[in-house]
C-alpha cells in the first residue's frame, strides 16, 4: 500500500488512514495541517519565503547543535521575520535610510541576538524611517518583535538613538 499524496510505501495500516478508496499518511496529513497553521500564523507570507525562513532557522540551530557556535545572520534572519510577520516590503540589499516599507511607512529593523549582553539596540537618527521594529531573537530560536514610531524615541544630539527591548510598548 502506497500514500496516494506522496507515493511513499506504508508499512503498516497504522501509518495512515483509508479514505475514498486510498490510502493518506499520517506524515502527509501532519504536514498539510503544520503549512496551515503556519499560513494563520504569517498571512502576509508566501508559502516559499516561510518554507526559506523555516529551513535558515533549522540550520542556523543544526550548526549551534554542532559547533557550539551561532551562525551570524541575525540581522537577515531579524529582517525576514519581519517581512513575513507584518509584511514588510523589504528594500534592495544596502539601500540607505531605512529596510523596507510597511504601507505608506518606512520601517527600520533592528535584531537583538542571543550573543548581545544587553537587550538595547541603536538606531541612526539621520536615518529615513517612521518606525523602528525591533526583533528579539531568544537562545532557543523562539522570535518576538515590537514596533515603535519614531516620534516616540527620546530626543538627543548624538547619531544614535539607543532603545531598550523592555521600555517598548508590546
Amino acid at each position: 500500500m502506497h500514500c496516494a499524496k506522496t507515493g511513499r510505501e506504508l508499512h503498516d495500516p497504522s501509518e495512515g488512514i483509508w479514505d475514498d478508496g486510498e490510502w493518506i499518511s499520517w506524515d502527509w496529513i501532519n504536514q498539510q495541517l503544520y503549512e496551515q497553521e503556519r499560513q494563520a500564523e504569517f498571512p502576509s507570507a508566501s508559502p516559499e519565503i516561510l518554507e526559506v525562513f523555516d529551513n535558515l532557522v533549522d540550520v542556523a540551530m543544526e550548526y549551534k547543535a554542532v559547533t557550539g557556535r551561532y551562525l551570524p545572520l541575525w540581522g537577515e534572519l531579524g529582517e525576514l521575520y519581519a517581512e513575513i510577520k507584518f509584511g514588510i516590503k523589504r528594500h534592495r540589499p544596502m539601500a540607505q535610510g531605512s529596510d523596507g516599507r510597511l504601507g505608506n511607512d518606512f520601517v527600520e529593523i533592528k535584531t537583538i541576538s542571543p550573543e548581545k549582553r544587553a537587550e538595547t539596540v541603536q538606531v541612526k537618527r539621520a536615518g529615513h524611517f517612521s518606525i523602528l521594529l525591533v526583533v528579539r531573537i531568544t537562545e532557543d530560536f523562539e522570535f518576538e518583535a515590537k514596533m515603535i514610531d519614531r516620534r516616540a524615541l527620546k530626543k538627543g544630539n548624538g547619531k544614535h538613538a539607543a532603545v531598550s527591548w523592555q521600555a517598548m510598548p508590546k
